[in-house]
């Protein structure tokens, strides 16, 4: 990761909202992070958290309608991605960003061999003829770790297993070297030792190429062992960002401490009970004006129903959007919170 660095992708204020029949969803409210060149960023939270609608947000995956994205801005490289234009967005796509999405099976073509699949992106982005598309295929696959390479190009997803679909996906998503690769819960539907796998892969491979990954998920446990920063998600909004150590050393925000408290000790030092979170996630019929955490959290006082809480600067990295301050056991007051969050972005 490259320290100081300026951020490879930095996104402002970014929103959206699906109107629908029954009325407006805001899913994504006011989300600001910036990511730097060869680090990996976690991005975790329960399912309707706003996380994998804020990253295909980015990069214009989102039908227009019903969504409506805007927002200060999504640079990446120079290139606002809000204003860039469709023929913009697709020539980034795939070539400048690569996306690996939760279930292969319905990414993948059935009815294209996996070679075809894996030359299309080269051939459109990079203009390779058939020759070198292919002979650029098979070493994509030997990357990824998939066996006597050459033959297996010409088989469909339907002849390969769970984890090597998934590995012909990540094939995918490298074959023009993005500079930023984002990966969906990439490992929800694999077993455990293929999703161990999976991950050492892409930490292997993030060594080797020097790419920048969003790593989104609901379990904190991958997160410990890949990420270098983590931005967790709730009711469409950050509540907490913080370097990795930092985060499950020091967790500021009641949603992170109650994750936390679900998840298993591997070493089996807990003896308690795991706990789970009592409660619904908010049905977000309109932007937040006050906690959308308030209704299941055990800290939330008077105020914390009449305000949304900005996100606090902590220091060392560390942010968090709470009116509770965990180390003086007392409520901060709004008037001490950052009043910019350049400054965080800056930083962080």
């Amino acid at each position: 990761m490259a320290d100081g660095a300026a951020p490879v992708l930095d996104v402002r204020d970014l929103k959206t909202v699906f109107k629908t029949r029954a009325g407006s969803v805001h899913a994504v409210n006011s989300v600001s992070f910036s990511l730097k060149p060869g680090e990996l960023l976690g991005v975790v939270g329960e399912s309707g958290s706003g996380k994998s609608v804020t990253m295909m947000s980015l990069i214009g995956l989102i039908p227009s309608p019903p969504a409506q994205v805007t927002g200060d801005g999504v640079n990446f490289g120079g290139i606002d991605l809000l204003k860039a234009s469709d023929d913009e967005l697709r020539s980034i796509r795939g070539a400048r960003i690569g996306f690996v999405f939760q279930d292969p099976m319905t990414s993948l073509n059935p009815v294209f061999t996996v070679g075809y699949q894996i030359m299309e992106p080269l051939r459109k982005h990079m203009g390779m003829d058939k020759r070198a598309a292919r002979k650029r295929a098979v070493e994509l696959l030997e990357l990824v770790g998939i066996p006597d390479a050459e033959r297996r190009l010409k088989d469909f997803p339907h002849q390969f297993s769970g984890g090597m679909r998934q590995r012909v996906m990540i094939a995918i998503a490298l074959a023009c070297d993005p500079e930023v690769l984002i990966a969906d819960e990439p490992t929800t539907a694999l077993d455990v030792t293929i999703q161990a796998q999976i991950l050492e892969l892409m930490h292997e491979l993030r060594e080797k190429l020097g790419m920048a990954v969003i790593w989104i998920t609901h379990d904190l446990g991958v997160i410990a062992g890949i990420a270098d920063r983590v931005l967790v998600m709730y009711g469409g909004q950050i509540v907490e960002h913080a370097p990795v150590r930092e985060l499950f050393k020091h967790p500021r925000h009641p949603y992170t401490r109650a994750l936390l408290k679900t998840v298993p000790s591997v070493r089996g030092e807990r003896e308690e009970r795991l706990e789970v979170i009592e409660g619904q996630p908010p049905i977000l019929r309109a932007e937040p004006s006050s906690c959308s955490f308030a209704p299941r959290c055990p800290f939330a006082f008077e105020h914390c129903l009449r305000e949304n809480p900005p996100r606090f600067d902590i220091g060392a990295g560390h942010d968090a959007a709470c009116f509770y301050d965990f180390e003086t056991g007392a409520p901060r007051s709004s008037a001490t919170a950052m009043a910019k969050e350049e400054a965080q972005l800056d930083a962080g």
